[in-house]
């Protein structure tokens, strides 16, 4: 990823993504590690003495990130292609800079985990994508009825305990960060946890997979309760990431808007049956098959409404690319944000490509269009990013996307992927005081 550089305090030069839309995508993807349980599964490196190894995991910001933060925790880190080895033993205190933490919202999931490895964990208030209030107080509350005693001082979360006791923990909304925060931690408290209304998203039975692959005793995970009986320690595994659902939607979406044929392999229909069936009501076609879906379309969708939901609803990070094959619909389509309030950073951008949309409380009400047409537009969040893309792949002409460090963030190999399928799209910078850009060639992010 390239960072901005400052030349003679009037511009700066950033990356960007050119498109050039209108061509139908055809072909496979193999979708890669899934993001958010690699980042799950990292925040709790911490709990283990003894070495850990990953495998297929997806080479993405978020991850190099949270990499680097454990490296200054003590962990030793040598990544050999997609396979990482971890060498947790030698974590130690350590109080990290906000700069550090603020570019990674999940940072702050290892307040816990270091807090029951050694008693004591400061970590400065989370960061990541500006999409909504995201409050940590499920958080600390389950932590503190474990026995933990947190103070926040200056902007940062000071947590410490003599031990760890388990209990009952309820949660008023089954928030996925919160759950497996809590269910990690739990691992190496004395006595049973129970989590009730917990979270069910697939990256928490991922997560507890891993877990227990290091001795932990977890079960029920991915229902609404979960138990969890804590252990003295935890030793080594060796796991394997699962493929990315999201990833997965972002390409059947791309190759539903340019009416083309996509199928994703590595992934099971399940994760993503809610996707699934606002598309086939979009009179997409979809097939499923073992470890494969396939989209195909011919002609422009049909509207539909949408409203996100916690596991198994349909998930907050595909309504922002979902609003694309919307805004080409035929008739008056609607999507209800109901988890992050201001995941709303698409609709400006899109406007400006010619979409026809409004907000109206936290729904937004589309009405489809023929065509988009291409625009220089720039992206506020990782999952806004992608849907702009999507939108310059199904739009006449030309679009730049900027801020691609967004999209970096959390899609491997994003643009390569989609020229596999056809698209025709490279990576430019831009000068932002013009808002103009110039092509130099594909670069690695």
């Amino acid at each position: 990823m390239m960072l901005a550089l400052s030349h003679g305090g009037d511009w700066k030069s950033m990356e960007a993504l050119r498109i050039e839309g209108g061509r139908r995508l055809s072909g496979e993807v193999i979708v890669p590690g899934s993001k958010n349980t690699a980042l799950a599964v990292l925040s709790c490196v911490p709990l283990a003495t003894d070495p850990i190894v990953l495998r297929n995991v997806p080479s993405v910001s978020d991850v190099r990130t949270k990499l680097q933060l454990l490296e200054e925790f003590g962990c030793t880190v040598e990544w050999r292609e997609e396979t990482l080895f971890l060498d947790p033993s030698g974590i130690r205190q350590h109080e990290p800079t906000e700069e550090s933490l603020r570019q990674i919202r999940t940072s702050f999931y290892l307040l816990g985990p270091v807090l029951a490895r050694l008693g004591r964990a400061v970590l400065p208030m989370p960061g990541g994508c500006r999409i909504g209030a995201r409050p940590v107080d499920y958080h600390l509350k389950g932590l503190s009825a474990m026995g933990a005693k947190i103070e926040l001082t200056g902007g940062r979360y000071v947590a410490t305990a003599e031990r760890l006791v388990g209990t009952e923990i309820y949660l008023d909304y089954p928030s996925a960060g919160a759950t497996q925060h809590l269910m990690a931690t739990a691992c190496l408290a004395e006595g049973v946890t129970t989590i009730q209304n917990a979270a069910m998203e697939p990256e928490i039975g991922a997560l507890a997979e891993f877990l227990n692959g290091m001795g932990a005793r977890i079960e029920g995970a991915g229902s609404s309760m979960v138990t969890i009986t804590g252990v003295r320690e935890l030793g080594g595994t060796d796991f394997r990431i699962p493929e990315d659902r999201l990833q997965a939607g972002t390409y059947l979406l791309a190759g539903a808007v340019t009416g083309g044929d996509v199928s994703v392999r590595g992934v099971w229909s399940e994760p993503l049956t809610a996707l699934i069936n606002k598309l086939r009501e979009a009179q997409v076609g979809i097939e499923e098959g073992t470890d494969v879906i396939r989209a195909t379309s011919n002609g422009r969708p049909k509207a539909t409404n949408v409203r996100t939901m916690p596991y198994p609803g349909f998930p907050t990070d595909l309504q922002q690319p979902f609003a694309v094959l919307l805004a080409i619909a035929q008739g008056r389509s609607s999507i209800v944000e109901t988890i992050y309030e201001s995941r709303i950073g698409h609709v400006q951008e899109l406007l400006r490509m010619g979409a026809d949309m409004h907000i109206q409380g936290r729904s937004t009400v589309i009405d489809g269009v023929p065509k988009l047409r291409g625009a220089s537009v720039e992206a506020s969040d990782l999952r806004a990013g992608a849907a702009l893309v999507i939108a310059g792949l199904a739009a006449e002409g030309t679009t730049d996307v900027r801020n691609v460090h967004f999209i970096d963030l959390g899609y491997q190999n994003f643009e390569e992927c989609l020229r596999g399928l056809g698209a025709s799209i490279e990576r430019i910078e831009t000068d932002t005081r013009e808002g103009s850009a110039h092509g130099s060639g594909v670069k690695s992010s």
